[in-house]
């Protein structure tokens, strides 16, 4: 594996200060970690470098805020994520945290993710848009952290 975490989170909801001191915190005490703008090289193609990312990840950690489900990008990663735990056969794990969401919301039980699903229906069609609430309710269902406070 080359990288131990995966952080998957939306940028201007929590890279500037959450995620980055998250990150740094791991990095310094010597945990592998992909977080896109520290690993992704200008020039290079985001989908394969991310999708390849996660393929070698052991942990992915996505971090759910209030735009998270806005992000087509956020939404691919959740959902290659599902698939990449079902195929290591126990040996990967997704570790949720809710900033300033509750696990209701990423389960689709509130308004706050159903629509951000519906306006990406319009585009990117229903059946890419089932995958991704099929891959946010099961994450939603596994123990996480919570954490409260904007950044």
């Amino acid at each position: 594996m080359e990288f131990e975490v995966f952080l998957s989170f939306r940028g201007p909801d929590t890279r500037r200060d959450f995620t980055s001191c998250l990150y740094r915190e791991m990095v310094e005490k010597g945990i592998r970690v992909f977080k896109d703008d520290e690993e992704l090289r200008v020039g290079e193609k985001i989908e394969g470098e991310l999708l390849q990312a996660l393929e070698d990840t052991q942990i992915y950690i996505p971090i759910f805020s209030k735009g998270f489900a806005s992000s087509r990008w956020c939404l691919r990663e959740v959902s290659h994520m599902i698939d990449c735990t079902l195929k290591s056969e126990g040996k990967k794990d997704i570790l949720p945290l809710f900033f300033d969401v509750e696990p209701e919301d990423v389960k689709l039980k509130t308004e706050l993710y159903r629509n951000a699903l519906s306006k990406h229906a319009e585009k990117y069609g229903p059946d890419e848009v089932k995958c991704w609430e099929a891959a946010l309710v099961e994450v939603a269902t596994r123990v996480g952290w919570k954490r409260e406070g904007k950044e």
